[in-house]
């Protein structure tokens, strides 16, 4: 049996199927890096107005997620970027990055950020495909050996951002 195509979309964090996927994700993440090292967004946290959250949904069920969480100083942030096990390897990752960064590009953000762990090397070959570098710490993460930054800068389009 072979599956739908993913169908992305913008969705709430709050429904009962996301907040079972973000579950997933927080768990995954403490068997990767130290609590201290997991830099969480809770549904409640991701249904701020800072946050756009895309899902992609195969056959109705949600199979990934990711975010944009915006900051001051023309800084936006990609966030809680998962796919679950049964649908991986098909792309859909690379699909809500690009989603994330067409975007932030459109609202006209200068660069785009994020924080990862230093046991993904699958997310580091997702988000260099993308156009990221990795950089410094970045936004008030602390330098940590368990995380790896990644920077991209954006063709500002409509709006900027300060």
């Amino acid at each position: 049996m072979t599956q739908s195509e993913p169908v992305i979309a913008v969705e709430t964090p709050m429904s009962n199927d996301m907040g079972a996927m973000i579950g997933e994700l927080n768990e995954l993440l403490l068997t990767l890096s130290p609590p201290e090292a997991c830099y969480h967004m809770t549904p409640e946290d991701m249904a701020g107005a800072a946050t756009t959250v895309f899902v992609a949904r195969v056959d109705g069920n949600a199979a990934a997620c990711g975010a944009l969480h915006r900051h001051g100083g023309g800084i936006a942030e990609v966030k809680r970027m998962y796919t679950r096990p049964a649908y991986q390897g098909h792309g859909i990752g690379s699909r809500i990055l690009e989603q994330i960064v067409t975007l932030a590009e459109r609202e006209g953000y200068a660069s785009l950020v994020l924080e990862t762990g230093d046991r993904h090397p699958a997310a580091w070959r997702i988000y260099e495909r993308a156009g990221f570098t990795r950089c410094g710490p970045v936004l008030d993460y602390p330098d940590s050996p368990y995380s790896v930054f990644y920077s991209r800068p954006l063709a500002a389009s409509q709006e900027t951002h300060k």
